[in-house]
Formats: structure tokens, sequence, C-alpha cells
């Protein structure tokens, strides 16, 4: 991982935009959907610089003076001088989607984006505000933080009654929380044959389930690009032979088609 996202809060607050142009005025318009109070001063006060000066050694110099005072800077076409980028957004307030390459193709991230919007339905602000509205009653249904997660987790995931894809709103919370079934602890062993190394050959169902899982059982030869799709926070164990599993909540035996 090339950098670390990161959600900014620029409600009025300081952001340094230097140039002209229409790479200027396009980062103009974000921070201003963003609410920043966008500054034309290089020595105005602020934590953030936009640059987007098209003569390279005015912009090389203005980069240089604004990283000596210590403001992080975002260097329009210049990815080796960049601080941070700004990514292709999807806007499905209150959930963003930011896709980025680092800098390496603005076109790239573009592409995504655009593919990626046809796929997300409008009800998935909705549905964030209502799962964000539903906090207290989501903890005293589940006062357990490992129980609630499963519980989120199995009506969020494809096919569940909250699936964000299926054009879930506020109205399918209230019936979930009115009628939850079973209960996400219970302990699940699955068994995952896999037919390569090549993250890309997973089938859908393999990777939701990756997702998922609390733990993932492994043979020594599976490779880290499989194991790196795991949730994060997923233990990864070990396992010369099928595991026993005593929960809770969802756990993988990954194997090899050989060995299955």
């Amino acid at each position: 991982m090339h950098s670390l996202p990161l959600f900014l809060k620029l409600e009025g607050r300081p952001v340094i935009l230097l140039g002209e142009g229409e790479a200027a005025e396009a980062k103009r318009r974000l921070l201003e959907r963003a609410g920043a109070d966008i500054l034309e001063d290089e020595q105005a006060q602020a934590a953030l610089a936009i640059v987007a000066i098209e003569d390279e050694v005015e912009a090389l110099a203005a980069i240089a003076r604004l990283k000596a005072r210590g403001v992080l800077v975002n260097a329009v076409d210049r990815p080796a001088q960049c601080d941070f980028t700004l990514p292709a957004i999807i806007d499905r307030n209150p959930v963003l989607i930011a896709i980025g390459t680092g800098g390496a193709s603005a076109g790239l991230a573009k592409a995504l984006r655009q593919r990626l919007e046809v796929l997300l339905p409008a009800t998935l602000g909705p549905l964030a505000e209502a799962l964000g509205n539903a906090r207290n009653a989501l903890r005293g249904r589940w006062p357990d933080p490992a129980s609630r997660r499963r519980a989120i987790d199995a009506a969020l995931s494809e096919g569940g009654v909250l699936d964000p894809l299926s054009g879930a709103d506020e109205q399918a919370v209230r019936h979930w929380l009115d009628d939850v079934g079973e209960d996400a602890a219970t302990p699940r062993l699955e068994e995952v044959v896999l037919h390569s190394d090549d993250p890309d050959d997973l089938t859908l169902r393999t990777a939701r389930l990756l997702g998922q899982a609390d733990a993932v059982f492994h043979a020594a030869d599976i490779g880290p690009l499989i194991l790196n799709r795991a949730r994060a926070d997923a233990a990864r164990i070990l396992a010369p032979a099928r595991p026993e599993w005593t929960g809770p909540g969802l756990a993988l035996w990954l194997t090899r088609k050989d060995q299955a």
C-alpha cells in the first residue's frame, strides 16, 4: 500500500490553491464542494496546498517553499512531488468512495469511477444514515462489539437483508431490527479450495468469505497475495490439517485443489 487513504473534513478550513487554467479550476470546484476556505496567497497559513502552476520552474520553486514551511502539497501532473493525491470520487452522501492510483493515472481512476457509478444505487446514502441512526438500537441488541459486527456483516453481505447493492434503505434497516434472524456469532467453518495463487482467480463467493471471516486457517503453501484478500483484522493461522473451530463467527480453511 503506497499511501494511507484518509477523508479530511475541510469545511471552513484554509487550503492554498496556486495556479490558473483548467486544472486549477477543476481543483477549485472540488475544494468548494468540500467547503474549504480557498486561499491564493502562497504565504497564507494552511496545512494543505494544491499547486496547479503550468510553468515547471515556477511550480517546483513554489512546491519547495511550501514544503519548507511544513505544508503538505498536491502538485498537479507532478506525482513525484505530491505529499497527497486527490482521488476520483463517487458521492452517495454520506457514503464517499475514493479511487486513487498514487498519481500514476488519473484517467484510470476516472474510468473505474465511471464503471462503479452505474453499479451503486442512490439508496446507499439513506442506508448509511439509517445504520448511523440505529447505532444505539444495534448496541442494545448486540452489546458485545464482535457479535454486533458479525450481525451487521451478515446483513450487509451479498443476498443479505441489507445488501447495499440491492436497493436496501432506511425502511429495510427498521424491518431488519424488528425481525433479526440467525445469530451471526454461530460457529461456522468453510473449506475453500484454491486453484491458483492468483487473486483474480478467486470466485466472487470466496472473495466475499475472505472479507467476512474472523479467522483464516491455511496450508503452508497458500501465497500471501491470497491471504492479503482476507479482512485486515482477521487472524491468519498456519494449519497442517483441517482445524476444529469453536467460534464465534466464521472461519475459513484454505487449501489447494490437489490437497482437498
